[in-house]
């Protein structure tokens, strides 16, 4: 079975904040439907984790492990129905690869990349 979850980073506070944390506050559903005006971006987990077994959600910055250098930053291709990274699937990115960041806290990563 797959599992579902999400994680929402607020542009406001500029901080992530988890499912357990917005039920608190109000709820889930609302944060989705409303988006509050693009305060808030979803991020996806995408089932897959690192060689490290860390989780990898959209928006996470990898690195090749062996080659030491960025991939890029996971994103969903709505064209091909598949997560990728930098210019390859996702699935083949994470072969060597490990969550360096993201790209909220981490922007400077994808720069030196370029």
């Amino acid at each position: 079975m797959r599992e579902i979850k999400f994680r929402a980073w607020d542009n406001i506070l500029n901080e992530y904040f988890s499912w357990e944390d917005s039920v608190k506050f109000n709820n889930y559903h609302n944060l989705i439907e409303d988006n509050y005006d693009g305060a808030v971006s979803l991020e996806q987990y995408t089932c897959l984790k690192d060689i490290n077994g860390v989780a990898i959600y959209e928006g996470d910055v990898l690195k090749d492990f062996d080659e030491n250098i960025i991939v890029g930053f996971v994103e969903y291709d709505e064209a091909y129905g598949e997560y990728i990274c930098g210019d390859d699937s996702l699935y083949e990115a994470i072969r060597d690869c490990v969550v360096i960041g993201n790209i909220h806290k981490n922007q400077e990563l994808l720069e030196e990349q370029l």
